[in-house]
Parts: structure tokens; C-alpha cells; sequence
């Protein structure tokens, strides 16, 4: 017999696809494609061999062909004829869900398994799964499968009957209609597919009464909240995969991705001329991303690029979602709206207050932020209501670090929220939310200075849209202060994190909103968007913000304020060449930090002022000002990253005297720190050091890589790596002579290397603990 491989090669060759083209025509992914037919992978389940063929169009002799070249599955396979079974046969190829059905398929074949229940909300294609599940289990039921559609049961009383009648079965007098099917199924091995169960929960007992009383019979269940009986087996339905996030997705990347997948296949239903470009791609990752791969959202999108581009489907995705779908879709699943009410429907009152709350949250929240925001102040009830939402598949429960966080799928979230709108509390709820959040920051951001610095960042970064619509909402309302305190305590979350631009522009946007704020308010403002905006080398827009800065906290006689506006007043100096200037305003806020007991700040700030002497040559003066900033960073029961400025001058003055190793070892000191905390700025600027010692060296294909992944590392963060001029020719420099030691493709090759790394990658590249591949790989 001829191997499936080579057969479905023939097959495709004769259709005149490509591996790529018959991957997107099944719905499946090229490299599967591949994989059957070099034989990586023998024996594809049959939903697989299913799907190939109807998009090979096989004649039925051709069909049963490839059928039959499946390895020790070919009898199963065959024995799935349709006609045996009363399965309803969906117009269009499930897409990727492989690991799902393979998943699901493993559950429903352990002896264990009585009743397996498929959850998840409205539109997650639930239905599509325990059909195609089903299809590919007949060989294993003996008696059949049956499919039971409970949607249009108003009653719960009617379930037993309506399944009885699928069967076939008659009524009998004197017995209730669960004992006269419990004697029909008694001995039969059969699987009995209930779809859309969650509005008839109240025929529970009964369900588990009938798996009891006939020990042969399998259950696949599906609905948006589990059935709650013992014995019950549940199988979440995840959304499918999003593309990877990136700026310029490529679009093999996007269409391998399953989300992308699906979205892609569905427009070429409707417009076969659509293909995925590197114009389109990042578009159609985004449309992705903002439906959150739910399939019925992404089906309903695709059906309107019959007359919209990519683009501006984007831009009108609410107007999609509620145009009428499919004609042949249930009436409950021709919207969004549609889909969505009828799970809203069957939420008690207060469930339905807590489901529209939550739609104010951005990006997750957990059990307290729930409570914050709840209709009840009592933490139990806030946890049941919570978790009632959780069952009924409107909320996601997700373990994140052990720590358990909650959130909506993106439409869920705006059905929700415009409840939330219409429910005329929006505003209180928000009032609520950004008290909470804005809070939270001003605590969090003051941990920033302690031992669990990255703790406390990556908390922060969690919580980063929540943040972001606290403060938005509180600057629309002119809650100034509030937002001063939180900056305040946590700018160094956007300095650390790479979000400076975005942090300044908070900031002005406040300075702007209440141009009239208090004193003290409008100095935190001031300073936290100079320091911000002096990292992306904005020098003459900044300094007149830090100057009145510092004078409003010269008037408060604030002596914490006015150090922290000294630093950044001296560092601004020293970037703009008046090196005396700016030494002067450091060492000053050196001494009142040390005056305050802020030793450690006191450290930071001299590393920072050891660039003085540095820039005039004075290695000596640059050396006694950096080890003594180190001295007091390397102090105990601070925030390591204090210690990085004192490492920086120290490597320079290193380089300046010859001693290459020290100055390496002193940047991999920074770069581990830098890592720990997620300072990709600091990452930068010790992979370009690095990368300039390996010059040096003579490795310039070391060089190379370490400049290349600095550069793409820069092209995503907000940070200017050398804001000081002279650095930055000196930076030029060093490129320019390390490119001229190398053949000029084994450069080019080795600087692609280089930017395909990972953050991670090239932080472990150039510790020596990962290893580049050689060069023409």
C-alpha cells in the first residue's frame, strides 16, 4: 500500500496546491502539512484526514483511498460514515483546534470518563469541538453516538423526553421517562452528545441519575458553566492562540498562528482575492488580539471583509460584531449581542451588577480589586458572586504565579461595559476604580526603593492598564493630587520599564488639565515628566519644567523634593556639556540626601556625577566619585538598581586604563541587575559596552551580534541609548571600526543574529551562557 505521505502528496500535486495553500484551505498548519508528507507524522487523527480531503475535493474513490493509507487507523476512520450516526455536519472545517481534539479525544477514551463537560463562553466554539470530538470517537462506541440540541428547550423538564425522542423511544405507562431510558441505554455502549446545557442546569440530577443507571454510557456535554454533579469531568475551551505581539508581525506568523489562522481562511471565503501581506499582517495580528481569538467574533469580522479592508474593519470591529452573521448560524449566535445576552439572561440580579462592574477593569484584576468595585463590601459574597461569574464562562479564572487573577475576553468586556454605560452608575464605578488603582501605586511605588524591587515592578507591570485608566479618568476629572502622590512614589516604574514617553505625557496632560494645581502637587508633576522626558534626550523642553520644579520645592522647603530636582537639574547639565554646572547641582543633592539618611540615593546620584571628570578626561576624580557612589549603593536594605550608575563610570575608567576584564566584568555585574529588574534601557547600554570591549578584542562577529541585538532591543523601548553627544560619536565610532575588520556579509550575518535574539538571549549571549548559532545558519 502506498504510504499516506507519499499518496497525499500525489493527491495535492494533482489539485496544483502548495503545502501552504492546502494548509490554509483545511484549516490547518503548513508545517502539518509537511510533517505527513516526509512521514514525521504517521497517523493524523481523522477530523485531519477529513479536512484534507474536502479541501482536496477527493472524488469518493480517492477519499477512501487516503482513508485507508492511515496506519492502524484506517478501520476506525472508515467506520465514522456519517449515515451511522445522527452528528449534524458543519458547513466549514474546524481550525486550529488540533491540540484540543487530541486533548478532548484522550479524556472521552479513559475508562474513568462518564461525563465530560465542555465550558466556555458563548462564540468559543464549544458545539464545533464535541461534533468533531464525537465524529473522530465513533469507532470507539459500539452503539453509536447521538446528538441531542437542548437550545431550543425552555424547560428543563424536557430534556430527558427530547432525548428519548432523538432515540427514537416511545413513552411507557406507569414509568417516569428517565427509568424508561435508563432501560433502553442499560448495556449499550454509546456516547450521547448534550449541546447547550447551561439553560437547562436544573436537569442535572437527572443527567447523573441516567450515567449511574447505565454504566456503558459516555456523556459529552456543552455549556457555558459545568453541570456541578460528581463524577463530572470539565474541559475549559480556551480562545484560540493569538499571533506573537510584535510591531511588524510577519505574515506567515500571523497565518500560522491559529486565531490568524481562521480569520484568514473565513475572509477567503468571502473574498477569495484576500491574501495576508506585510502591509496587512500587523493589522489582521490586531484584529486578532482585540476579539481575544474568540471564533464567533472572528467569523462574524471576516464576513464583513466582503466589503472592507483590513484596516478599516479595525476601526469599525463593534459595528461588525453587531451586523447579522451567517443566516444559517442559531438566531442565539447571529450577533455578538445575541450570544452574549443569552448567557446575561441567566445571571441572578446581583450577579448581573458585578459582571457590567468589572468591565472598568483593564487588562485583569484580582479578588480585592473585584471587592473594590463590588456591589457587596463583604470579601465571601464578593468571592461567590465572583465565582458564579467564573462558572458561567463571562469571567476567566487564570493561576498566575500562584497568585489567581481574573479577567473578560475583550468582547465580553464591551457588552459589559456598555451595561456599565446604561446602567447610569459608569461614574461611580470608575470613581471607584481609579480610588483603588491610583492607591495602589502610590503604596507600590514606594516598595520600589526596597530589597523587593522586582516584586513590586512586576506587580506593577500586571496591573499597567488599570493604571493607565486610573489616571486617564482622574485627569478628565481634575484630580491632580491624587495622581502628584502616585507619580511620585512609583515614576521609577516608567523609567525602569521603558514607558518614559508615556509616563511625561500623563504628567503634562494633569499639568495641563489643572494648570492652577497646589504647590506641591505641580512640583511632583513638574519633575516626574523633566526626568522622564531628559532620558529621551529632550533637553530644552525639560529644563525649564525641573528649574520651576525645583524652585516650587525651594519655596516649600520640601529638602527631599528639592535633591530629587537637583539630580535631575545636574544631569541635564551634564548632557547638554556643562560639565561644572551639573557637577555642582549633583554633589548638592548628594549632600541633602545624605543629610536626609538617604545614603543609598546619595550613591546613585555620585555615580551619576563621576561622568563630570569622566567627560574632561580626570579618570582619577571620575574613579573617587564612582567608587565612593558604590560604597554607599552596595549598602544593605535597597533597590539594586541604585547600583548601576556607579558600575557605568567604573568600566569607563576601567577602558580608559587598558583593563578591558574589569570593565567587562563590571557591565555583566550591571546587566545582571538590569535583567532582574527589567531595565531594558541599562540592558542597552551594557550590551553596547560589551559589544565595544569584543571590538576591541578583535571579535568583531561578538561585536557584531551584541550591537545588532542592542539595536532591535532599542527600536522598542522608550529611551535614547547616549543622550550625551560625545557618547553617542563615540558609539559611531566604535561600529564604524569594529564593521571595518570583518567581511562585509559575515558582518551583515552576524548583526541579523544579533537582532533576532530575544531581550533574554542576548542577556544570556553576553553572560557566555547561550550560544549563537554559527554562522550561515
Amino acid at each position: 500500500m502506498v504510504p499516506f505521505g507519499t499518496l497525499l502528496r500525489r493527491l495535492r500535486e494533482a489539485a496544483g496546491l502548495t503545502q501552504e495553500e492546502l494548509a490554509v484551505r483545511a484549516g490547518l498548519a503548513a508545517r502539518g502539512i509537511s510533517d505527513l508528507e516526509r512521514g514525521a507524522r504517521k497517523r493524523p487523527y481523522p477530523h485531519t484526514v477529513r479536512s484534507i480531503a474536502e479541501a482536496l475535493d477527493l472524488s469518493e474513490v480517492n477519499r477512501a483511498s487516503l482513508v485507508a493509507a492511515v496506519p492502524e487507523r484506517a478501520a476506525t476512520a472508515r467506520a465514522a460514515d456519517p449515515l451511522l450516526y445522527p452528528l449534524p455536519r458543519p458547513p466549514t472545517s474546524i481550525v486550529g483546534r488540533e491540540r484540543e481534539l487530541e486533548e478532548i479525544g484522550g479524556l472521552l477514551g479513559l475508562p474513568a470518563t462518564r461525563l465530560l463537560t465542555l465550558t466556555g463562553p458563548g462564540g468559543i466554539g464549544k458545539t464545533r469541538l464535541a461534533m468533531e470530538v464525537a465524529r473522530d470517537a465513533v469507532g470507539g462506541f459500539a452503539d453509536g453516538i447521538s446528538f441531542v440540541a437542548l437550545a431550543p428547550l425552555g424547560d428543563a423538564d424536557l430534556v430527558v423526553p427530547s432525548i428519548s425522542r432523538i432515540l427514537g423511544l416511545g413513552e411507557a405507562v406507569g414509568s417516569s421517562p428517565l427509568d424508561v431510558l435508563c432501560g433502553q441505554l442499560r448495556g449499550k455502549r454509546m456516547l450521547l452528545v448534550l449541546d447547550n446545557f447551561e439553560h437547562v442546569a436544573g436537569a442535572a440530577p437527572e443527567v447523573a441519575a441516567l450515567i449511574e443507571g447505565c454504566p456503558d454510557l459516555t456523556v459529552l456535554v456543552t455549556s457555558r458553566s459545568p453541570l456541578r454533579v460528581r463524577g463530572e469531568q470539565e474541559y475549559p475551551v480556551q480562545p484560540l492562540g493569538l499571533p506573537a505581539p510584535s510591531l511588524s508581525p510577519d505574515p506567515e506568523e500571523v497565518s500560522g498562528s491559529p486565531s490568524g489562522r481562521l480569520f484568514v481562511q473565513r475572509v477567503r471565503a468571502v473574498s477569495p482575492a484576500f491574501g495576508l501581506t506585510g502591509t496587512n499582517a500587523g493589522t489582521v495580528a490586531a484584529i486578532c488580539r482585540r476579539l481575544d481569538g474568540l471564533p464567533l467574533a472572528l467569523e462574524l469580522a471576516a464576513a464583513r471583509a466582503r466589503s472592507l479592508d483590513p484596516e478599516s474593519l479595525l476601526g469599525r470591529l463593534d459595528l461588525a460584531l453587531e451586523a447579522g452573521g451567517a443566516r444559517d448560524l442559531p438566531q442565539r449566535q447571529r450577533t455578538m449581542r445575541t450570544t452574549l445576552d443569552w448567557s446575561h439572561d441567566l445571571l441572578s440580579e446581583g450577579e448581573k451588577v458585578l459582571f457590567r462592574r468589572l468591565s472598568v477593569f483593564a487588562g485583569g484584576f484580582d479578588l480585592e480589586a473585584a471587592e473594590a468595585v463590588g456591589p457587596t463590601e463583604d470579601l465571601e459574597d464578593s468571592l461567590n458572586l465572583l465565582g458564579r461569574l467564573v462558572e458561567q464562562s463571562l469571567v476567566l479564572a487564570e493561576d498566575s504565579s500562584g497568585e489567581m487573577r481574573y479577567r473578560m475576553l475583550e468582547p465580553v468586556r464591551q457588552y459589559a461595559r456598555e451595561l456599565l454605560q446604561r446602567s447610569g452608575e459608569a461614574e461611580s464605578v470608575r470613581r471607584r476604580h481609579a480610588g483603588y488603582y491610583l492607591a495602589l501605586g502610590e503604596r507600590v511605588g514606594l516598595e520600589l526603593k526596597g530589597p523587593d524591587q522586582p516584586i513590586w515592578l512586576g506587580l506593577l507591570a500586571t496591573e499597567l492598564g488599570n493604571l493607565r485608566a486610573a489616571i486617564r479618568w482622574s485627569i478628565e476629572q481634575g484630580e491632580v493630587e491624587a495622581i502628584a502622590r502616585m507619580a511620585w512614589a512609583m515614576w521609577k516604574f516608567w523609567w525602569l520599564r521603558g514607558h518614559r514617553d508615556e509616563g511625561r505625557r500623563l504628567m503634562e496632560e494633569a499639568l495641563e488639565r489643572v494648570p492652577d494645581a497646589p504647590a506641591s502637587a505641580r512640583a511632583k508633576l513638574l519633575f516626574v515628566a523633566a526626568t522622564l522626558g531628559r532620558a529621551r534626550g529632550d533637553f530644552e523642553s525639560t529644563r525649564p519644567l525641573i528649574e520651576e520644579s525645583l524652585a516650587l520645592f525651594r519655596r516649600l522647603e520640601d529638602r527631599y523634593g528639592i535633591a530629587e530636582a537637583l539630580g535631575t537639574v545636574g544631569l541635564i547639565a551634564l548632557d547638554q556639556g556643562r560639565y561644572e554646572e551639573g557637577l555642582a547641582y549633583l554633589e548638592e543633592s548628594a549632600d541633602i540626601f545624605l543629610e536626609l539618611g538617604r545614603r543609598r540615593a546619595a550613591g546613585s546620584i555620585l555615580g551619576f556625577a563621576a561622568k563630570a571628570p569622566l567627560a574632561t578626561g580626570d579618570t582619577a576624580a571620575a574613579r573617587r566619585l564612582a567608587e565612593r557612589a558604590l560604597s554607599l549603593a552596595r549598602e544593605p536594605g535597597g533597590a539594586r538598581d541604585v547600583v548601576s550608575p556607579a558600575l557605568h563610570p567604573l568600566a569607563a575608567v576601567a577602558r580608559a586604563e587598558g583593563d578591558d576584564e574589569r570593565a567587562a566584568r563590571l557591565l555583566e555585574e550591571s546587566l545582571k541587575i538590569s535583567a532582574e529588574i527589567g531595565d531594558e534601557g541599562n540592558i542597552v547600554y551594557c550590551l553596547e559596552g560589551l559589544a565595544a570591549i569584543a571590538a576591541d578584542r578583535n571579535d568583531p562577529e561578538r561585536a557584531a551580534r551584541l550591537w545588532g541585538a542592542a539595536g532591535a532591543l532599542l527600536e522598542e523601548i522608550e529611551i535614547v541609548a547616549y543622550p550625551h553627544a560625545p557618547e553617542r560619536s563615540l558609539h559611531q565610532r566604535q561600529v564604524v571600526g569594529a564593521r571595518a575588520q570583518f567581511e562585509k556579509d559575515a558582518w551583515e550575518e552576524a548583526w541579523a543574529q544579533g537582532r533576532a535574539m530575544t531581550s533574554g538571549q542576548a542577556v544570556e549571549y553576553a553572560l557566555g551562557e547561550y550560544e549563537a548559532p554559527p554562522p550561515g545558519n
